[in-house]
């Protein structure tokens, strides 16, 4: 017969180890099968809380079959045989040998509300993972008809995921998170970006009059800094009225050093002498990849945040709310180009702290917006 060999000890590495939140789950679960009645004691958490399927169908249970009479649980098992009963029909996997082990590594029942807390705090990170999940995929899904506000949608949803864990864990002055950002996402292909902001700036050199209608476009919205560096010049032209061509633009970019990157005066000649369509409809689509962009950038920020176990509920909040201001700035610039009214979202009472573009337009009709 072969010899099968033993396993290595390197290989139990590879054996994914149960997270904290684990065995809080666990003991607070032992806490409430020893002393039913500390569940009302227990605020801020549902069975929803639970990182496992088994947890959850356990405090389904224990929520839901009415408690004993605390002489009576003390003498037999009965209600614990009722729970066990309810529970699996959720989870067919949990035992009786399971609910012992649970009694058994509990270490203090009553300190269940401190041990509600910290899975309600854990709760938290999971909830803004999975909406600032949902945003990012948003911002990449290309089968959406009206993407700008399906992105706006759900950025409003993992709003309200912040705001609520607020309510629950005020945010602390000063308590920033200690995550570093993370870095921007693989290079985009920028071609299409980089051949409307060429259109957007020869359209505006050629049509300067037309610079005041998108005053809510910034040289931050666009994607190359030569192209950021040149909407400048524009604007502070346009502010100062003076004259704008092609030549005026070159010499107020070699003011500014828009140029020192190494870009060729001849090059940028060519770029602002080819105008097409409006600079309106060029602006709005600048805005628009401006404001994608940043909502993902806000998404993966959060993300990063909540994917730190070394933060806390008040540091998330602070954080989340920080980076939301990013999109919210671009949002009502958003607004001001589009027409549109923003949208009234109501924010929770605080509470005191608990317990533990392919066709180009004629520009003869750059005075009517382009179809969105």
């Amino acid at each position: 017969m072969p010899h099968s060999p033993e396993p290595d000890e390197n290989d139990l590495d590879a054996i994914a180890l149960p997270p904290p939140v684990f065995h809080l789950e666990q003991a607070l679960l032992g806490a409430l099968l020893l002393n039913p009645h500390r569940l009302s004691d227990i605020t801020g958490i549902t069975a929803d809380s639970f990182s496992t399927a088994t947890h959850t169908a356990l405090y389904t249970a224990i929520s839901t079959v009415p408690p004993p009479d605390p002489a009576e649980h003390a003498k037999n098992t009965e209600w614990l045989d009722r729970v066990l009963a309810t529970g699996r029909r959720q989870a067919r996997g949990l035992t009786a040998s399971y609910l012992h082990a649970l009694v058994q590594v509990c270490p203090w029942p009553s300190h269940a509300p401190a041990y509600a807390r910290m899975v309600e705090a854990e709760h938290a990170r999971r909830r803004l993972l999975t909406a600032t999940g949902r945003l990012v995929q948003t911002v990449h899904d290309a089968s959406l008809p009206h993407p700008v506000q399906t992105v706006l949608a759900e950025t409003d949803a993992l709003a309200a995921v912040v705001d609520d864990i607020a309510v629950r864990f005020p945010p602390r002055a000063g308590m920033l998170p200690r995550t570093t950002a993370p870095p921007p996402p693989g290079a985009p292909d920028h071609t299409e970006a980089v051949e409307e902001e060429q259109l957007l700036l020869a359209t505006a050199t050629a049509y300067p009059a037309d610079i005041d209608s998108v005053r809510w476009l910034l040289p931050g919205d666009l994607t190359l800094p030569l192209h950021a560096g040149l909407w400048q010049c524009l604007t502070a032209l346009a502010r100062r009225r003076e004259p704008i061509d092609p030549v005026t633009v070159l010499w107020e970019a070699q003011q500014r050093g828009v140029l020192d990157g190494g870009s060729e005066p001849g090059e940028v000649l060519r770029l602002l002498a080819e105008p097409a369509g409006s600079v309106e409809h060029w602006g709005e689509c600048a805005l628009r990849r401006s404001l994608l962009t940043t909502a993902e950038r806000t998404g993966r920020r959060i993300e990063a945040y909540a994917g730190d176990p070394a933060n806390t509920p008040f540091q998330l909040v602070v954080g989340a709310r920080r980076a939301l201001a990013d999109i919210s700035a671009v949002r009502t610039r958003w607004q001001h180009a589009t027409k549109t009214a923003p949208p009234q979202r109501r924010r929770p009472a605080p509470t005191s702290r608990a317990g533990p573009p392919t066709t180009t337009p004629a520009h003869t009709a750059r005075s009517t917006r382009a179809t969105r």
